[in-house]
Formats: structure tokens, C-alpha cells, sequence
């Protein structure tokens, strides 16, 4: 039995925006081992305040303004100078800002893949279709549980409802990354989301949720057999590349080059460009005044904090530079001051 006329238009669209979006990605892969001096990927901040209050989560409060549109298109236009590849919208929830269409519109306009990370408490098919004319590229929901708790409202009970919207109408690619750790009560809860995200056409991963500092808390028995069960379901792609998960699951430190304030920067809505979301402070420099020469420092500079980092974008972004670049001390912050303590000595 054939296809109804419009859910056949629909696999079409995927597939060529799917086959589109590929070579895009190939050019970005290329275009990061061939130079040093540019981003790959940014996460930029267009609302800090968030319609749930997750109690692991750091980065988000519920009062903050959304920032200015207009700014928000500056700030992109000077990551794309800049050479930026990859930008992801997160939050707070990004969806909260008012002129979201726009700002996707924005980044597509100066050719980066647009991406975004929601809570999808707002997914509402007219919202997705908006989403699809806007250009949007990739779409994550962090999943936490199978039903609410005190630790997170993001539940698949709360949330099925949405996967199902997006199974029907999102021409971008979906992502759903279901947690084990930081409290989450029932581990197994991240294999049925997993599974039902499978088997709604999504791609799923899993992460393990970081300590209030951004650092590693190994798994226990129980969160490591449900980790490495979720990792054999994770299809393979440049996207998902957690191998080095496997060792915060058993509580190990990775050896690697962080390159955050380089090949991955962290913009905050005060337009401040920090390593990352847990090591905001440093370098806090306004994107406005971030050059090539901050790209190639930061490139250059070890981050005390590697070892035991648990952030998955950055680990991912850096992994294209792991053969080369040696690390050391090119700038050190003073006592006191935001980011002491960040970089040491090789």
C-alpha cells in the first residue's frame, strides 16, 4: 500500500534536505582540518530564562529578557566572519524568543547549519512547520525520565506527545539524548526513550549529566549497564562521537587538547564568549571584540579543566584536532580573577 500524497511529499523533502545537509557537514569537516583559525561550532545564547526549572541545570533563570533580535543577527553575522561553521541556539529555552524564525533565518542567510536544543515543551505543529521555513537544521530535546520527578520535568510521558508532532511534520533532523547520573532516579528510563525515539525515525544518544561544575561523577552499576546498552543503539556519525564518555562512566579522566575558545565558543546573551556553559567567566570577551588572534591563542591553551570534563560538544568539536597543536600556557589569569585556576602548565 502506497504512501498518502502529502506524508510522501514529506519523506522526499527529509531525504533531499537530509542529502543537502550531509554534503554541508562534509565541507565543515574538510574545512576544520584544512585551518586552525576558525570556530567550527558556537552555542549562542538568545534567552536565558527557561519555562522549567531542572534542578541540575546551571544555565538558565526565569526572569531574563530575550536579547534584542537585531543583536542577536549582529552577533551571528560576526561568528560567521569569524569562519564559524556551526551555530546552536540553547538557552535558557531558545524558544521563548519572540522573533526565533528570524534569528534561524539569519544564520542560514551567511550558510552555517543552524541548530537548536529545546526543552520541546512548545512544539505545536504549526511552530514545526515554522521551524522547517526558517531553515532549521537540527533540533535536540534532552529527555530525562520516563515520568516527571523532583529532579526533572523533561519526561517522555510529558514529551511523547511532541516526538509525535515532529515524527509528522519536521523536515530537519532530530535528535532526542537521553541522561544517566546527577540524580536521575530510574537509569532504565534512558533505554525506553531511547527506544522510542528509534522508533519514531529519530537518531537518540546518551549523556552523562555533570556535576554543578561541569566535571565527571562516575556511573554505578546500574547507570553503566544502561550507558553502554544506549551506546550500542547510537547510530554512527561525526555528531556522535562519545567515546570518550566511556571513561566518565567509570569515573577515568580523558587525555585530550580542550580547543573551547577556539574551535567551539560559548556565547552568553550578554554576548560574552566563554570556554563553555560550566566555565563561563573566561576568557569573557565581548564576541564584538573576538578575533582570529583569540582563536589561535585559545587554540594553543591548555585547559585545567579537560581531564574530568563531562561537555559533550566540546569534547566532539575538539576531537578533529587531537593529532596536532600542542597545548601549553599562553595566558594566565591572576589570582582573583575569572578563569584563574582554568589553564596550567604542561
Amino acid at each position: 500500500m502506497g504512501y498518502p500524497m502529502g506524508e510522501t511529499a514529506l519523506k522526499l523533502r527529509r531525504k533531499w534536505k537530509s542529502w543537502a545537509r550531509g554534503l554541508r557537514e562534509a565541507r565543515v569537516v574538510v574545512k576544520g582540518a584544512v585551518s586552525t583559525s576558525h570556530p567550527i561550532m558556537a552555542h549562542i545564547i538568545p534567552i536565558r530564562r527557561c519555562n522549567l526549572a531542572c534542578t541540575y541545570c546551571n544555565e538558565f533563570d526565569d526572569f531574563s529578557p530575550p536579547v534584542p533580535t537585531q543583536v542577536m543577527i549582529e552577533r551571528i553575522n560576526h561568528l560567521a566572519d569569524l569562519g564559524t561553521s556551526i551555530l546552536t541556539l540553547s538557552g535558557g529555552e531558545p524558544m521563548l524568543h519572540p522573533d526565533l524564525d528570524e534569528i534561524i533565518a539569519a544564520m542560514r542567510r551567511r550558510g552555517v547549519i543552524a541548530g537548536m536544543i529545546t526543552n520541546g515543551y512548545l512544539l505545536v505543529p504549526e511552530r514545526v512547520k515554522r521551524l522547517n521555513r526558517a531553515g532549521l537544521d537540527h533540533l535536540q530535546i534532552s529527555i530525562d525520565n520516563v515520568k516527571p520527578d523532583d529532579v526533572s520535568k523533561k519526561s517522555l510521558k510529558v514529551l511523547d506527545k511532541k516526538l509525535q508532532i515532529l515524527a509528522e511534520h519536521a523536515e530537519f533532523h532530530v535528535n532526542i539524548n537521553s541522561v544517566v547520573g546527577g540524580g536521575i532516579s530510574t537509569p532504565e528510563d534512558a533505554l525506553t526513550i531511547g527506544k522510542r525515539a528509534v522508533g519514531l525515525g529519530f537518531t537518540s544518544t546518551v549523556g552523562i549529566i555533570h556535576d554543578g561544575g561541569g566535571q565527571l561523577q562516575p556511573l554505578g552499576g546500574r547507570e553503566r549497564e544502561v550507558y553502554t546498552a544506549m551506546r550500542a543503539m547510537e547510530k554512527s556519525s561525526y555528531a556522535r562521537i562519545n567515546y570518550f564518555q566511556d571513561n566518565i562512566a567509570h569515573g577515568k579522566e580523558n587525555t585530550w587538547r580542550c580547543r573551547a575558545g577556539a574551535r567551539y565558543l560559548y556565547v552568553c546573551e550578554d554576548g560574552l564568549v566563554h570556554y563553555c556553559s560550566q566555565q563561563r567567566g573566561y576568557p569573557a570577551t565581548p564576541l564584538a571584540e573576538y578575533t582570529v588572534a583569540d582563536v589561535r591563542r585559545e587554540y594553543r591553551t591548555e585547559k585545567g579543566c579537560a581531564p574530568r570534563c563531562t561537555v559533550a560538544c566540546v569534547h566532539q568539536i575538539s576531537y578533529i584536532d587531537f593529532w596536532r597543536g600542542k597545548q601549553d600556557l599562553t595566558q594566565l589569569p591572576a589570582e582573583g580573577q575569572p578563569g584563574h585556576g582554568l589553564v596550567q602548565i604542561q
